[in-house]
């Protein structure tokens, strides 16, 4: 708190209570609906009815979590513009995977992407990916419900527990009451929220600065306008290939074996549909990083002389965001209400899609495997894990207080998970002489490098010569506090591979104190080794050998690359067009009538 003008007024209040009871009132509405009827399987995954639109908004309200909303401006304002071309990292992991994940698991109809593991390698493989999935899902949960809390709760003095219970409470609600469907379409209501507390911010610095040029100009004075870096050092935090290379993989590994992310594009009512839901989902994702882009900038414009951060008025600066919002808008009342709604919204959505996801795995993986039920109980334990998994997450939101800053905390989340279960979903889909044995020695050998790394990271963290955080001064600022104001950070010259301390000889081995790579490669290391493990250890126990159902494995005909190639092919030679073959498309891609025979694939 910094006094009378951080204090939020009744109007606010008014704003971000009306969001919260809206949320909850599409749970009771989906309840209402099917009180009559429904099963565990409509429950967890809608029905499989969904359209492509609600979907395509559900995913991209699932990604924009506080996390995205709260860091990723921060991020810009210290590290620059350069950020935005994660851009490039979207389309390409959306593509791989519609066109290498989603055709086998629509056609299964499976309702835990890890059952996909059992029927192609083994039990021993599902259940250590889905331990994996719930470290991810319960950590990455507790983050996204402390974090927003605690930075509004430092700026405006909002209640902190009062926050994460109230976020909780809601997401738990309707989930509990109506499942996948009340996730999917509150998403679209609070994704609408969430761009509109973006815009009030942006709109309102543009007035204040006479124009969005004055916004660039300071922009590009203070070096944020950074694009021209393709450094190929891996060490480095942000360039051109750290964040594209780095950021396909992260977000391959999340749109293609992420549960929460499968189960909705599994949801679509056809293979169609969940293709047009993948890509439509990427325009959102690129208007949300244009707008975390624009929001960082504004605040680097605000505050290029007095930093709020280095002269102690935030802790963290995950919060500078929160405080530009108080102080540009605070003379608006509801308009602060409204952005501070926007970031619970992306705290619900988050949290909303592992509730979900969580009692999903939960049924699928461990209780339908040994328990045989009636429907009606199944329905019944499944409202059941939702509401167990609520409280659960508060619980684990205490956590979170030990993950530092947002932003490298998520991304090191899923660069220790995301890139190990990349590789293995990958070498089960695209290569069939990949066993058993290979597929869970790759899985542990992944995680272990991805972990190995995570630790370098946590014991020596990358220096400034590498992260290379730009200037911020705070020489303009009329206040006091403990301590020098005059802090700056200035650009490094030269880079090194390798930092020394001073005095030392940097011809001495000894003297070199190596740092890990970009987070952002986290997922690429635990990918690859997981890859290159798995093909090893398989050929060397007999994978060539190995028998796989083809249904399990990607054909040419699943792929939309293959029809587009074939018509252009066939209009260019002037042969007919035998559409393809769309009914073989379909065929092929036609989710399963039942449960999936798993007796005809080999394990240990």
């Amino acid at each position: 708190m910094f006094g009378d003008a951080h204090l939020l007024v009744a109007a606010d209040y008014v704003v971000f209570a009306v969001v919260l009871l809206l949320s909850a009132a599409v749970g009771f509405y989906y309840a209402w609906r099917s009180r009559k009827q429904g099963t565990s399987r409509d429950f967890l995954t809608g029905g499989r009815k969904l359209n492509a639109l609600a979907v395509s908004m559900s995913l991209t309200a699932s990604y924009m979590s506080s996390v995205t909303v709260l860091s990723n401006p921060a991020e810009v304002y210290r590290y620059g513009a350069i950020f935005g071309y994660l851009s490039i990292s979207y389309v390409l992991a959306v593509v791989y995977t519609s066109e290498v994940f989603l055709p086998v698991f629509y056609r299964l109809a499976i309702n835990s992407t890890y059952e996909y593991l059992e029927l192609r390698f083994s039990r021993a493989t599902r259940l250590l990916a889905m331990v994996i999935f719930f470290f991810n899902a319960l950590l990455y949960t507790g983050l996204v419900i402390y974090a927003p809390a605690l930075a509004l709760n430092q700026v405006t003095g909002m209640n902190l527990w009062g926050g994460i219970i109230s976020t909780a409470t809601v997401c738990t609600l309707y989930c509990a009451l109506g499942g996948l469907k009340a996730v999917v379409w509150t998403d679209v209501v609070q994704i609408g929220i969430m761009f509109a507390g973006y815009m009030s911010v942006i709109i309102k610095c543009v007035i204040l600065k006479g124009g969005i040029s004055t916004i660039l100009s300071d922009a590009q004075e203070g070096g944020r306008i950074n694009f021209v870096d393709f450094d190929i050092n891996p060490l480095r935090r942000h360039t051109f290939w750290t964040l594209v290379i780095g950021g396909t993989f992260g977000w391959s590994s999340i749109y293609g074996t992420y549960q929460p992310q499968v189960q909705r594009y599994n949801s679509c009512k056809t293979i169609k549909h969940a293709r047009l839901a993948l890509f439509i989902n990427v325009l959102g994702l690129a208007c949300t990083l244009t707008l975390s882009v624009i929001s960082g900038l504004c605040l680097y414009s605000f505050y290029k002389n007095c930093d709020p951060w280095k002269a102690g008025q935030v802790s963290s600066p995950d919060q500078l965001l929160p405080y530009l919002v108080m102080d540009i808008l605070a003379d608006h009342q509801g308009l602060p209400g409204l952005f501070f709604a926007a970031v619970y919204s992306a705290s619900l959505s988050t949290v909303s899609t592992s509730i979900n996801a969580m009692a999903a795995v939960t049924m699928e993986d461990l209780i339908k495997p040994r328990i045989k039920l009636s429907e009606k109980k199944l329905l019944l334990i499944s409202k059941g894990l939702s509401l167990f998994f609520g409280i659960v997450c508060v619980a684990m939101a205490g956590l979170a207080s030990l993950m530092g800053h947002m932003m490298q905390a998520v991304s090191i989340i899923w660069g220790v998970t995301g890139g190990p279960l990349l590789g293995l979903f990958s070498l089960g889909v695209l290569c069939p002489f990949v066993n058993s044995k290979g597929g869970l020695c790759g899985l542990v050998t992944g995680l272990a490098a991805a972990v190995s790394v995570s630790i370098i990271e946590i014991i020596s963290p990358s220096p400034p010569e590498m992260t290379r955080p730009l200037s911020l001064s705070t020489k303009g600022c009329n206040f006091t506090t403990d301590g020098s104001l005059n802090w700056t950070t200035p650009l490094p010259t030269e880079p090194s591979l390798f930092t020394t301390t001073p005095g030392q000889n940097t011809d001495d081995i000894h003297a070199v104190q190596w740092h890990s790579p970009s987070y952002l490669y986290f997922c690429v290391i635990g990918g690859l080794t997981s890859v290159i493990a798995g093909i090893i250890i398989s050929l060397l126990t007999g994978g060539l050998r190995e028998t796989v159902d083809p249904r399990l494995m990607l054909m040419k005909e699943d792929t939309l690359s293959y029809h587009l190639f074939k018509r252009v092919k066939d209009g260019v030679m002037g042969g007919t067009d035998n559409v393809g073959q769309p009914n073989k498309e379909d065929g092929i891609n036609k989710p399963a009538a039942g449960k999936f025979d798993n007796t005809r694939v080999s394990s240990f």
